[in-house]
């Protein structure tokens, strides 16, 4: 009897759902959480964009935006249609801002999904719970936000591909302008400005040492007759001497005993941390900003997995979720004791124009503390996780308590003052400390006691200019005049850098001869683009369109329309800039015309004045007066990294490899003969030997 086979039926597999994120950390991170019936899929940014050959842009129809592929993005966009079509739904989980809810729009509209189906999903951190929750409430593309997003793009367009032409013809090619980036170029100059107008006035102060039994404390001149008076030459100082007898005794006139209060910061907010990050780890904004990216996606912390670790990086709000304010109370309580818990902890104020979309920058959970994660974590993960870890924990505990002291000593109608403070209570210093909680103790003097002078130290200053912005000093200032937001900071100082329209120096920015040149062009040209009024009205304009009260293609119309004015007037108006190079003050070694100093994209270089017709360049190298330690035929050279970051090499390269970050000093090390350098150290610059056998006195 011949035997059937049965042909089993081909078990079909289960559609998937697909979720589609930006990065491929942030799919690792997810797509453990959501389990195996979903499959996340990174779109690498931004899919879509204007194209960068032409303005495309449609100002004769409404300003219709013209968006291609970008290139390169041909295979991911590919695979996503591929995986979109067999999945049994499709999610998009980009950032919870407006740049997240355009790359949502641009995606849906290259995988042909409807804008207005439920398949937006956001959350604010990336933990199990609030991935889970955020998948059982999907939500349709926020328009408003697409649509402030997009008003922002087409008027950086429409500004950047107006001036930055008439800036090539006009002055060099490679040359931009924007309206974010011109208003921090704008308020640097003027900065300079500032600084080369300034004229110090003199000033004097009377430092003053007194005694009590047999304490010493310190006090200052304040005026006469316990009111203030200022010393503005040495003539006033010398008149205040002639009325004091040292041997005398001095009279405690007021002695006023306080408590005082200190108050911890709130949370972070992106530019609050980008600044902070800048003062104590010496961070640029962009290290921030990545450390930041790669803490909020998702770390391998080992049994725990990927595990996003801060809430999202960008955010103007200093707000805090209950549950999160739930758990640093107890973990408070538990490590330190209540009385470290704060029962109503501070709250921000929100700066002018802050939308208030998201919580502040804070860890997803307190009870993974920096400690505890130290061993899964770069260097630079580990400083800015436990600076946000301390900063919102700080933030949920009680103020520092200062017991403070103002002692007025009198003598022959001469007043000195004198203040002191102590630490009563640490409160929230016990975990954030800044430098400023050290004691400065006074003996216990009461009203009606006698004191003597020990010494007086009379001393001559002058007025100082205000200092070059600092990345975090210009962030501040950017903040507090209403121009960019919380993702437009980083990228606006990268550009004025990259452009070579600034430059840092000691950590401080100092304009270029190039920008100088841009800012007044644009001053003189466009004077709405490098008006801060006129900018931070902008910013709030589009953040109207987000909330739904401005229309986007209004808004743009009314900008461009008289900007297009400005740009027809510029082109019949500038004259053409010659930036005249330099004599080098040598003749070219291969043609023997003379060398120029030119300006290039980078900086400046030596040229040849025949150029093109001989190509001969050299990078212009700073000697330091220091034989090389070992060739010894060669000069110290300072040189720069592709990361801008000075190191020390020799001028005979590539016949002599030496190399160093530290500056040598030109001498020896009279302990093992290695040659000696010099450090920045707290407080000054130090000589030491890198073989740590041997280090001289700090020099302030």
């Amino acid at each position: 009897m011949p035997t059937s086979t049965k042909k089993r039926a081909k078990r079909k597999k289960p559609q998937k759902k697909l979720v589609i994120v930006e990065s491929p950390a942030k799919a690792k991170t997810i797509e453990k959480y959501l389990g195996r019936t979903y499959k996340v899929m990174a779109s690498l940014g931004h899919v879509r964009d204007l194209p960068k050959s032409k303005m495309g842009v449609d100002v004769d129809h409404d300003y219709d935006p013209h968006y291609i592929s970008i290139r390169g993005k041909g295979d991911v966009i590919k695979e996503l249609r591929s995986e979109a079509k067999k999945a049994k739904q499709v999610y998009l989980a980009a950032d919870p801002d407006r740049e997240g809810e355009s790359i949502a729009w641009h995606l849906s509209h290259i995988l042909d999904l409807d804008p207005k189906d439920k398949n937006r999903v956001v959350f604010n951190e990336i933990t199990k719970d609030a991935v889970k929750d955020a998948f059982k409430t999907p939500r349709s593309i926020d328009m408003d936000l697409v649509d402030a997003q997009q008003a922002r793009r087409i008027l950086d367009r429409l500004v950047g591909y107006s001036i930055s032409p008439l800036l090539w013809k006009k002055v060099k090619k490679g040359l931009s302008a924007g309206r974010v980036q011109s208003i921090a170029l704008k308020l640097i100059i003027d900065r300079e400005t500032e600084i080369k107008n300034f004229e110090p006035e003199e000033y004097w102060t009377i430092d003053t040492e007194f005694k009590h039994k047999r304490s010493k404390f310190a006090a200052s001149f304040y005026g006469r007759n316990v009111k203030k008076q200022d010393l503005p030459n040495n003539e006033a100082v010398q008149k205040v001497l002639a009325d004091i007898d040292r041997d005398g005794d001095f009279d405690i006139t007021k002695v006023t005993r306080k408590e005082r209060k200190r108050s911890p910061q709130p949370p972070f907010t992106t530019s609050a941390m980008q600044q902070e990050a800048n003062r104590k780890l010496n961070f640029r904004t962009r290290k921030t900003m990545m450390a930041a990216q790669q803490l909020y996606e998702g770390i391998n912390i080992g049994k725990e997995g990927s595990q996003g670790l801060i809430t999202y990086m960008r955010t103007d709000s200093t707000r805090i979720s209950n549950i999160a304010k739930h758990e640093a109370s107890s973990f408070i309580h538990e490590k330190y004791g209540a009385e470290y818990a704060a029962t109503k902890p501070i709250k921000g104020k929100l700066p002018e124009g802050a939308q208030d979309a998201h919580e502040a920058i804070r860890p997803t959970s307190v009870y993974r503390t920096p400690a505890d994660l130290k061993e899964y974590l770069t260097n630079d993960q580990f400083k800015l996780y436990s600076l946000v870890w301390n900063r919102f924990m700080s933030s949920q505990m009680t103020p520092a308590v200062m017991d403070t002291m103002a002692v007025t000593l009198e003598q022959n109608g001469v007043t000195f003052k004198a203040n002191g403070s102590k630490m009563k209570f640490d409160g929230f210093l016990k975990l954030y400390k800044d430098g400023k909680e050290k004691d400065n103790l006074l003996p216990d003097l009461n009203e009606g006691d006698t004191v003597t002078l020990s010494k007086t130290d009379p001393a001559q200053h002058f007025t100082q200019p205000p200092a070059r912005y600092s990345e975090a000093n210009l962030i501040k200032a950017l903040e507090e005049n209403g121009v960019g937001r919380p993702s437009t900071y980083a990228p606006t100082l990268d550009t004025i850098q990259r452009r070579y329209y600034v430059k840092l120096t000691g950590r401080r920015f100092e304009p270029t001869e190039l920008g100088d040149i841009v800012n007044s062009i644009i001053q003189d040209c466009f004077p709405d683009i490098v008006n801060v009024g006129f900018t931070a009205g902008l910013e709030k304009e589009l953040d109207g369109i987000e909330e739904g009260h401005q229309n986007w293609v209004k808004v743009v119309d009314d900008f461009y329309k008289p900007f297009l004015k400005e740009v027809d007037h510029a082109q019949d108006t500038i004259e053409k800039i010659q930036i005249k190079d330099e004599p080098a003050g040598f003749d070219c070694d291969i043609c023997g015309a003379p060398m120029v100093i030119k300006m290039g994209r980078y900086g400046k270089f030596y040229a040849c004045s025949r150029f093109p017709d001989c190509r001969n360049t050299k990078p212009i190298v700073k000697e330091i007066g220091v034989i090389c330690p070992k060739c010894k035929q060669g000069q110290v050279i300072e040189r720069k990294s592709k990361k801008n970051r000075i190191f020390y090499g020799c001028s005979r390269y590539p016949d002599c490899d030496f190399v160093t970050w530290d500056k040598p000093v030109g001498r020896d090390c009279p302990k093992d003969g290695h040659y000696l350098v010099e450090k920045k150290v707290k407080g000054g610059l130090q000589v030491v030997c890198p073989n740590g056998d041997y280090e001289e006195e700090v020099q302030k």
